[in-house]
């Protein structure tokens, strides 16, 4: 390939990530009204509160794990002001509904059915969760769930966020 070839390739290149990379949203963006993305479910108000946003997916391995810790988070924080929202990817809501009463979640499901919400905040595995600050800002960001590392994770952040207040 010729030398202008290879400069017009690597100049595209740069390009698409930067657009890529621009649309991602990162710590301190504000995260976007849960309202306006037609979720299924019914969400609990969230203004002033810590809020931990979970995307998953009844087929998700990793997913089937981390709830449980999503569980303990919730059960720890519920009366501190602090959320837990999962938010399925299942196209089937029967899939959701059985997993969720073999899990016995406690804390609120929605449903993104669409991914119209996942899309926005540039979701590209699962599971991925955001920690959001009581001003609506994000956070923290975690993708993959790792065990009690993710979940002592999750309870630092929500700490930080809890401190701002």
């Amino acid at each position: 390939m010729n030398t202008a070839r290879l400069s017009l390739i690597a100049t595209l290149f740069l390009l698409v990530t930067s657009l890529l990379s621009a649309a991602a949203p990162k710590v301190g963006d504000t995260f976007p009204d849960l309202g306006s993305f037609g979720l299924e479910g019914q969400g609990p108000d969230l203004k002033g509160k810590v809020v931990v946003v979970d995307f998953w997916a009844s087929w998700c391995g990793p997913c089937r794990q981390s709830f449980p810790a999503l569980q303990e988070v919730y059960t720890q924080f519920k009366d501190k002001n602090v959320v837990v929202i999962g938010v399925s990817l299942d196209e089937s809501k029967d899939d959701m509904d059985k997993f969720l009463k073999r899990s016995k979640t406690e804390f609120p499901i929605l449903r993104d059915a669409k991914g119209k919400l996942a899309e926005k905040l540039s979701v590209q595995s699962i599971p991925s969760s955001f920690v959001i600050s009581p001003d609506g800002k994000i956070q923290s960001i975690h993708v993959g769930f790792g065990g009690e590392k993710t979940k002592k994770a999750y309870i630092a952040d929500i700490e930080k966020a809890l401190a701002k207040k």
